[in-house]
């Protein structure tokens, strides 16, 4: 089967590998075909050579693992060890191996549901990250007319957006990027285009935000940024994976204003993809505007270096795996 694989960090190269087969799949897995990938923010730090726990990466760095770093993946069942997936299912959800940047691919079929036909497979990777989000708004306390401030108007962050404004947010999208274009799509109220921390810091008191989420990630300064654009009380959702493992926070800025942090990975993942399923069916928007950018899969350098560059009008990007 044909795969990409980094080569050095920042390169991929092309490379045909064996096929998997029934006896690769392990009880409760599925064997897909790939048809669409998403490339997402958490996989970008991967493809600039940060070190991966997979034990195939000997080096220290993804290299010579074929098909990482991409876990967003639409794909069709050709073989089931899982009850609730059977041969054809379209299917969308997470590639547990991160290594879907290649022809097949194996998953825990508890991380893949099955979509509304209606969508095309390009629509239906927008159901990964929505249920992501969908699961994070779920842990903040929203009551019609919150003030929300999404800081990082990318791809999830635009996302949030959505979604905090459909539970009744009035949401205010921070970015350094001109995200002015996006608002009315994706319900931001207010955009304002700036660095984080000069916006926080001008803040007056009465102005900070009783709900604050941090959408840009990969950096620790940020969080900081965040605490400070929250209000009394304030409720601070850190989202994505952290690239450190420790990051230091202000205590008696915590302490202080009351604040609660939360953070945390998705969990309960077919259920959260039910919901992002009917979200999406709900809100025919995001199926049109949210994928900005369909590469085909021989692109996948273009792709990659494209989304560590944010730029107007560029959103979502995604692998068409049969181009």
């Amino acid at each position: 089967m044909w795969a990409h694989v980094l080569v050095e960090p920042g390169k991929f190269g092309a490379i045909e590998v064996p096929a998997f087969t029934e006896t690769d799949v392990a009880e409760n897995w599925v064997l897909l075909r790939a048809i669409v990938g998403g490339v997402c923010g958490s996989d970008l730090p991967y493809f600039r050579g940060r070190a991966h726990k997979d034990p195939r990466d000997s080096k220290g760095w993804v290299s010579g693992v074929p098909g990482l770093p991409l876990h967003e993946i639409v794909g069709e069942v050709l073989f089931s060890r899982h009850p609730a997936h059977q041969v054809g299912d379209l299917v969308v959800g997470w590639a547990s191996k991160f290594d879907a940047i290649t022809e097949f691919v194996l998953s825990d079929g508890e991380s893949l549901l099955k979509y509304n036909p209606d969508f095309s497979a390009a629509e239906a990777i927008t159901i990964q990250p929505l249920a992501c989000v969908i699961g994070a708004v779920e842990r903040l306390a929203i009551a019609p007319g919150t003030r929300a401030a999404v800081v990082g108007q990318g791809p999830i962050g635009l996302l949030f957006s959505h979604v905090l404004s459909t539970a009744g947010a009035i949401v205010t999208g921070v970015d350094r990027i001109d995200r002015s274009a996006a608002a009315s799509t994706f319900g931001v109220t207010e955009t304002v285009t700036t660095m984080s921390d000069r916006w926080a810091n001008g803040l007056e008191i009465e102005e900070r935000f009783p709900i604050v989420v941090e959408a840009i990630g990969h950096q620790i300064s940020t969080l900081t940024d965040v605490m400070t654009a929250a209000e009394l009380g304030g409720q601070i959702f850190y989202f994505g994976v952290p690239d450190d493992p420790i990051y230091p926070i202000s205590m008696q800025m915590m302490f202080r204003k009351h604040l609660a942090l939360i953070s945390g990975a998705t969990i309960d993942r077919r259920r959260l993809l039910a919901l992002a399923n009917d979200y999406l069916l709900e809100h025919p928007v995001l199926r049109t505007q949210y994928v900005s950018n369909l590469y085909p899969v021989s692109e996948v350098q273009t792709a990659f270096e494209a989304a560590i560059v944010p730029a107007p009008g560029q959103y979502k990007i995604a692998l068409d795996m049969a181009g």
